[in-house]
């Protein structure tokens, strides 16, 4: 959490406050939420630092896009990328916890609020920050649209586009449960623990069943109901389960459509029985016997 939907909405609530505007000012209040050319893989966030080794490199204001004319958001999986005239883009992933919310023209941020770690303004006026209390997201800068796609090249098949074909293509040789693959963003960029319930209940595949051995028309049936559930949460604002909102600060309604997530030990919608939990891929995973047996019945 946040998965594509709720990424999916942020994007969209932000996009006109930027596009086609020139960012006039960039604050970074801490400088180990970026990654930049010449990090680390992973960044400065969680590196153990040597005692007197040399702080990272500034991060400069051209790299957090200051002057920069913003012509597009665009987004791959959870990922969400900030695109300027120049081709230089800004990579916001949000983890567990963040978010991109917009300011008060006239407000500073509170001294006292540690989770606001960067702040943009631009020629309207308008500002907008990255809000992460947990600082599992962050930002990664690239400074030409070849380098953004190369990084995305990394990613699998986006989730709201899925076709059964390239499902079935990226779950070959794959000896995970389903569950597990559809969390790997390799695989599948997008799905996170909501929606791969959700999903997977749909179409009747139990979570446990190994993915390799998912036939071409379960894989179409599977990629059929993860492009539903992913369209109609983002036509709900995603799922605010906590804190959830867009950069408008408006929350999610998809929650109160959740067949399975989150009712683990409570009647099936569908049939009635009790919905078994387990732990798939280090998640909570949720699911029904009877609507989800041992191996997929029939595909339609």
């Amino acid at each position: 959490m946040p998965e594509l939907p709720e990424v999916e909405s942020v994007r969209r609530s932000l996009l006109p406050l930027v596009r086609g505007r020139v960012v006039v000012d960039v604050v970074l209040y801490r400088r180990d939420v970026v990654i930049a050319p010449g990090d680390p893989v992973g960044g400065h966030a969680r590196q153990r630092q040597r005692a007197g080794a040399c702080p990272p490199r500034a991060v400069s204001s051209d790299d957090l896009l200051q002057n920069a004319r913003i012509t597009d958001i665009l987004r791959r999986g959870k990922q969400m990328a900030i695109i300027a005239e120049s081709g230089r883009a800004l990579v916001v992933q949000l983890g567990m916890t963040g978010t991109l919310k917009r300011m008060n023209a006239g407000d500073a941020p509170d001294p006292r609020d540690a989770h606001t770690h960067a702040v943009w303004t631009m020629n309207s006026g308008a500002r907008f920050g990255f809000h992460d209390p947990r600082r599992f997201g962050g930002l990664r800068v690239f400074r030409s649209h070849d380098e953004l796609e190369a990084h995305w090249a990394l990613l699998g098949p986006d989730a709201l586009t899925i076709t059964g074909e390239q499902l079935h293509s990226a779950l070959a040789g794959c000896k995970r449960a389903i569950k597990g693959a559809l969390l790997d963003q390799g695989v599948l960029a997008g799905v996170g623990n909501i929606y791969a319930d959700e999903s997977l209940f749909r179409s009747g595949i139990n979570p446990r069943f190994r993915a390799d051995r998912l036939s071409g028309a379960h894989a179409a049936s599977l990629a059929a109901s993860i492009r539903e559930i992913l369209t109609q949460a983002v036509s709900d604002g995603g799922s605010t389960l906590r804190d959830y909102a867009d950069a408008e600060g408006k929350p999610g309604s998809y929650q109160s459509r959740h067949a399975v997530y989150g009712r683990g030990g409570l009647p099936c919608q569908t049939c009635g029985r009790t919905l078994a939990t387990g732990l798939l891929a280090q998640r909570t995973t949720v699911w029904c016997r009877g609507c989800q047996p041992d191996r997929p019945r029939s595909a339609k």
